[in-house]
């Protein structure tokens, strides 16, 4: 029987999500085929073992638990395992630093490598790589955080509304839209909080979001579309984890539209080198029938809400079945 380690929290921005996907992949693993343990990261990077109540992961208070302790060897402790799940996103995880030091001591894991990790982390690089294999992105600025005249430079190349979002970053977090100076003023101070470096892009109004899946099982292959329908105006973290938007799967599209996007979302998986799997994003010009290519989640979410998970269900394959060939990946 394989000993699985799932690895999550995090000192990042995203942390409860990170517990609301663990809790999930707890909740779905085959116990009968595993044997499963569970490890917390504060977000003051400390490591702990967690053996309580799943709820306390549904809220992020997992920390007040007293069936946890405290690892101190913490090489020692993930060499035992057979296979980690590092269910991190955001900073440690979708940045690669987590798999970094898996891969140091010889510790097998679920999903990419540092380099695919890193790259998909950070949008700018993302972008710069796509570009090559003839993805369509919307037009875009990169601003670093000492630069001086940013706003002018944006305003002398881009017209209102604009999208401004930090370039290393997940869930949303961090991003507004912006109709004058003075918004765009704020929210590149807000974005710069959370990254060093900050995208703004122009904003399409006439929008549909649409995701889509990829599963590395004997070959790679994708998911039903899925199509985010929201009453905000982009799809943030408010609306993904608090108002929760309506998600509709199979999205309605053309099988044209479908084809696409499913052969963009490999192209995308195989370009950056991923491994196991991802979430690929993508927004649709309503006005002018362009699909644009917005991001990769190398380490998609997985709670009872996330679309990554959705997709192959709806394709036939159950949450344990979906878990089983993420393991059978490795």
């Amino acid at each position: 029987m394989k000993k699985i380690l799932i690895l999550f929290g995090g000192p990042s921005s995203e942390h409860l999500i990170s517990c609301k996907s663990a809790k999930s992949i707890i909740e779905h693993i085959d116990d009968d085929k595993y044997e499963v343990d569970i490890c917390g990261i504060s977000e003051d990077n400390i490591w702990y073992q967690f053996d309580d109540l799943l709820d306390m992961l549904e809220t992020g208070n997992w920390l007040v638990s007293t069936q946890k302790k405290r690892i101190e060897n913490i090489i020692e402790f993930i060499k035992k395992y057979d296979i980690v799940f590092p269910i991190i996103h955001g900073s440690l995880g979708e940045d690669g630093k987590i798999v970094a030091l898996l891969d140091m001591f010889g510790v097998k894991y679920i999903g990419s490598g540092v380099l695919s990790h890193a790259l998909g982390y950070d949008k700018y690089f993302t972008k710069q790589i796509c570009k090559n294999i003839g993805v369509k992105q919307v037009d875009y600025v990169l601003i670093k955080k000492n630069e001086n005249k940013h706003l002018k430079k944006i305003e002398n190349s881009m017209n209102y509304p604009l999208i401004v979002k930090p370039c290393c970053c997940g869930s949303s977090i961090g991003i507004t839209v912006v109709n004058n100076k003075k918004e765009l003023s704020k929210g590149v101070k807000d974005a710069f909080k959370y990254d060093d470096k900050v995208i703004i892009e122009k904003y399409i109004k006439n929008r549909r979001e649409f995701e889509c899946g990829v599963l590395e099982d004997k070959k790679i292959v994708t998911s039903s579309i899925g199509e985010i329908v929201t009453n905000s105006k982009i799809y943030d973290y408010d609306s993904k984890y608090i108002n929760k938007s309506k998600v509709i799967i199979p999205a309605f599209i053309s099988n044209e539209l479908s084809d696409t996007i499913k052969k963009q979302s490999l192209d995308i998986f195989n370009i950056l080198n991923c491994k196991g799997l991802a979430r690929i994003d993508f927004i649709y010009d309503n006005d002018n029938d362009i699909l644009y290519f917005n991001e990769i989640n190398t380490m998609p979410g997985f709670t009872d809400i996330s679309m990554y998970a959705k997709g192959f269900i709806n394709d036939g394959i159950s949450y344990k079945e979906l878990i089983n060939k993420l393991i059978d990946s490795v």
